[in-house]
């Protein structure tokens, strides 16, 4: 009796076990038609007979004829090198202020944040003593240059040498010369804007002393940004400049901005292999700022590949491959996987011109097996494609 019940839920488990299978395995089906045991299951109610499968007698000819599968012959598809890389952003100008000469700061004509245009002051220092040189100097020419007059007026009555002369013009030009200097030590107590852009933190405060290389402010152009960014040695052929890129701030969630190549750099980088390149990225609103973390994408167009349907691709103990159709036999043709996209798979095979690719039917398939092969539209049950407007 025991031996009985043993026996009888192994046939239980057994046909449990058949049953998930035929549920959750989507090639059962076909496997257990070809045995001739699906037809039987059916009928008795254990399993349902999708519609693809009851749709395979009428794929096959009457009296052993071609299978009919569905195919479609491999498009040509550029494949697009994806490479991504972390940079940092500056300012596409950016200038760090300092003092020419030593001084207290008398006045400050701008704040942190403040837009500047090219020479607009920044900064004034003390300057009365230049201011006084200037006065000194305006007057020693002057009296040169009535020094010259006056030897114009009497070189006529022969009183006049040349030598007196030729000091005369000296120094009136000695004169001229200490004028422009002290002019120009008068400008050194001003500091402008040598760019247009937007003033940084201020480092001074008036009344403070200065000296020459002091750090007073930057001033930043952040009309666009500049992110510096390394790509790797292998892609260095397919840049170009000008050519798009995606760059997206670490910081900012869900920003994403297009920029383009703006520099290349003239050679690799030995100890990682890499190469530097610049790319531009307009900051109209001027949401970017210097120094941020930026993650960079770049699509690089390759060679042109044939793509499959993602569904062609079969796996067997020597790798990839396709079912094709070829002069109305199926063969198998091994395939390399050099892209997978979303609606299609760039491969590297041995195509022939005619070939078709099996997307759907492959379980029925053989080598050298007829095959009649019909577009995804005329499958049966395809859902018939909406008219144009």
């Amino acid at each position: 009796m025991t031996l009985a019940r043993q026996a009888l839920l192994t046939v239980v488990v057994a046909l449990l076990v058949l049953v998930l299978w035929v549920l959750f395995v989507p090639a059962a089906q076909p496997v257990l038609a070809r045995i001739g045991v699906l037809e039987p299951l059916a009928r008795i109610g254990i399993v349902s007979i999708s519609s693809s499968e009851a749709a395979q007698p009428a794929r096959r000819g009457g009296g052993g004829g071609p299978v009919q599968v569905v195919a479609a012959e491999p498009e040509p598809r550029v494949m697009n090198d994806i490479v991504t890389a972390i940079g940092t952003a500056q300012a596409v100008r950016s200038v760090v202020l300092t003092p020419e000469v030593s001084g207290k700061v008398v006045r400050l004509h701008v704040g942190a944040g403040d837009a500047v245009e090219a020479g607009d002051p920044i900064l004034d220092l003390d300057s009365e003593a230049a201011s006084i040189a200037l006065d000194r100097a305006e007057l020693v020419r002057s009296d040169a240059e009535a020094t010259v007059q006056r030897l114009d007026r009497l070189s006529s009555s022969g009183a006049v040498t040349d030598l007196q002369r030729q000091d005369a013009e000296l120094a009136l030009r000695t004169a001229e010369l200490a004028l422009r200097q002290a002019q120009f030590d008068l400008s050194q107590h001003r500091v402008t804007a040598p760019v247009a852009g937007s003033v940084g933190l201020l480092a001074v405060e008036e009344g403070d002393q200065v000296n020459p290389g002091d750090e007073v402010t930057q001033i930043d152009d952040r009309s666009s940004v500049i992110v510096n960014f390394r790509v790797p040695e292998r892609v260095v052929g397919s840049l170009r400049i000008g050519a798009p890129v995606s760059a997206t701030p670490l910081a900012v969630g869900g920003v994403e901005a297009e920029g383009r190549i703006s520099a290349i750099d003239n050679r690799v980088d030995v100890s990682s292999r890499s190469l530097r390149v610049q790319a531009a990225i307009p900051n109209a609103e001027d949401r970017l700022r210097s120094g941020m973390a930026f993650s960079i994408t770049l699509r690089l167009e390759g060679e042109t590949h044939p793509a499959v349907d993602p569904l062609s691709v079969q796996w067997g103990s020597d790798g990839a491959f396709v079912w094709i159709a070829r002069d109305g036999k199926a063969s198998q043709l091994p395939v390399s996987i050099l892209q997978r996209n979303s609606d299609s798979v760039l491969v590297r095979a041995e195509f022939q011109a005619g070939d078709q690719v099996v997307i759907e039917g492959v379980q029925a398939l053989r080598p050298n097996i007829d095959v009649a092969p019909i577009t995804r539209s005329a499958a049966p049950g395809a859902e018939p494609s909406s008219p144009k407007t």
